[in-house]
């Protein structure tokens, strides 16, 4: 089963983009979601990003992430309705406390935009190979060796982070402690003390990491150090219209 941002090796047409194109267009579709502000413009974003996964067949991936970010969302929406009190009332949750259409539009328009920009970004980095990424960022971009090693680095260790607070979470249960309680609070109080041994695991891969590029002569790369150079095809130019079209057109409706 695949971690959470993992690269899922496929033959779709996304797969075969320069990173550099996938990562312009997830760059462009979150910029629509900042600069528009209609809600059905950010929902008509949304739809796009899933239909990103589906033509990279990874749409079951893409609606896991999504529910996720719902669950998420709810959340935030709350907080939004509760603090935002400038508007008309729409309904009152009890006597001198109302839900207005200011704290609606604004918890509507935060929701809808975390997750149209998150998507994308998700989305097309499970379609790109993290060794890729780095090398178009330097050769293309001409971002030094360092700098896009440690981004890639960091994408890298997120599912790996990931899968080793579920085992600390799988090894706590196996003890005894209930997460699966609904009470947020209680929750995030059992959480709390995992991040500990979460933090040691982290120093230690993190230092063999770190030895391990050592190893491989990591001071000594450069932008001619790249091996493989992902070549910019007619695919990749057509995509860099289409999102400067998705931009100008978030900009404009």
């Amino acid at each position: 089963m695949k971690a959470f941002l993992d690269y899922i090796p496929g033959s779709s047409l996304l797969h075969r983009l320069n990173p550099l194109s996938k990562f312009v267009i997830s760059i462009a579709v979150c910029a629509a979601c900042f600069i528009s502000s209609s809600l059905i413009t950010l929902c008509a974003l949304i739809a796009a990003d899933l239909l990103l996964a589906a033509l990279g067949h990874i749409l079951p991936f893409a609606l896991r992430l999504l529910r996720g970010l719902i669950s998420f969302s709810v959340f935030l929406f709350v907080l939004q309705v509760l603090f935002i009190r400038t508007g008309s009332p729409v309904f009152y949750l009890f006597p001198g406390f109302p839900v207005t259409t200011d704290g609606l539009m604004t918890a509507a328009r935060l929701v809808l935009r975390l997750t149209g920009s998150m998507l994308p970004l998700a989305v097309m980095i499970s379609l790109t190979r993290l060794n890729d990424l780095s090398g178009v960022l330097t050769w293309y971009l001409h971002v030094p060796y360092k700098y896009a090693f440690m981004l890639t680095t960091a994408i890298r260790f997120i599912p790996v982070f990931a899968s080793e607070m579920e085992y600390i979470m799988e090894a706590q249960t196996s003890r005894g402690i209930e997460f699966d309680t609904k009470n947020v609070f209680k929750k995030i109080k059992l959480i709390m003390p995992l991040c500990i041994p979460l933090l040691i695991t982290s120093v230690g891969k993190s230092d063999t990491t770190a030895v391990s590029a050592e190893l491989r002569g990591f001071e000594r790369r450069t932008r001619s150090s790249m091996s493989v150079v992902c070549p910019v095809k007619a695919g990749d130019i057509a995509a860099l219209i289409l999102s400067a079209v998705l931009v100008a057109a978030a900009a404009i409706l």
